[in-house]
């Protein structure tokens, strides 16, 4: 089957994301390229980042606001044009009618064409990785908010009229079909993933070569220098 690659990008976009950094180290360079191209793209982040932290002594207080900084700053880099913090607590927030209520209002008043989201049922990476738990949640919360709930009017009915999201790009996915080259924007990528110096510490520099990396290595797949690849999903079709 020939590779398909994404050209074209939307009007607007919303990625919605569970951590301040999962966006950028999933898809930031798919996002900048589109911001690149006039797409207003916003990014939606379900919790707090409150437990994100090895350091015992930490105060959850001051690493909320750190990482919220440093989301800011990594928005800047990308060119978003907007960030949405729900602050759901790290670890304790669940796919319910809460949830998806406030994803509703946001879809139904940004109204995008696409949303980008994690691949819910991309579990385990080999052995030496499983997927955190907030990224699988929000993953099936922000399917389920897109279709059928935001699309219905009968749902959530005091959340704004109906909007239809025409696809999602699950990031992460075990079974990509669709890639976005991210050549010119790869190095932004990992400029935004380095904003993010309570999750790096020391490994900035490190982890930049990891993103530029994994990005070559979708461009492979792709015949491309570097691209990002996603599970595309027909929305209501």
């Amino acid at each position: 089957m020939p590779v398909e690659l994404l050209g074209e990008a939307p009007r607007r976009a919303v990625a919605i994301y569970a951590h301040p950094d999962d966006s950028d180290v999933s898809c930031g360079g798919t996002l900048a390229r589109w911001a690149d191209a006039g797409c207003a793209v916003d990014l939606i982040v379900c919790a707090a980042g409150d437990k994100g932290t090895r350091d015992a002594t930490t105060q959850a207080e001051s690493l909320v606001a750190a990482r919220a900084a440093e989301t800011e700053a990594s928005a800047a880099v990308l060119g978003l044009a907007g960030v949405h913090r729900l602050g759901r607590p790290d670890g304790e927030f669940e796919n319910d009618a809460e949830l998806r209520g406030e994803l509703v209002s946001l879809l139904r008043e940004l109204r995008p064409q696409v949303l980008v989201c994690p691949d819910p049922l991309a579990v385990f990476f080999g052995e030496h990785y499983y997927n955190h738990r907030d990224h699988r949640v929000v993953g099936f919360a922000a399917l389920d908010a897109a279709a059928p709930a935001a699309s219905s009017p009968l749902y959530f009915p005091q959340s704004g009229p109906p909007h239809s999201v025409d696809f999602a790009l699950l990031s992460g996915s075990l079974e990509p079909n669709v890639y976005v080259e991210v050549t010119a924007t790869v190095k932004r990528k990992a400029d935004a993933v380095c904003c993010h110096v309570s999750q790096l510490g020391d490994g900035g520099e490190s982890f930049r070569q990891v993103m530029e990396e994994r990005a070559a290595e979708a461009g492979r797949a792709a015949g491309v220098d570097y691209a990002e690849a996603f599970r595309r999903v027909w929305l209501g079709r």
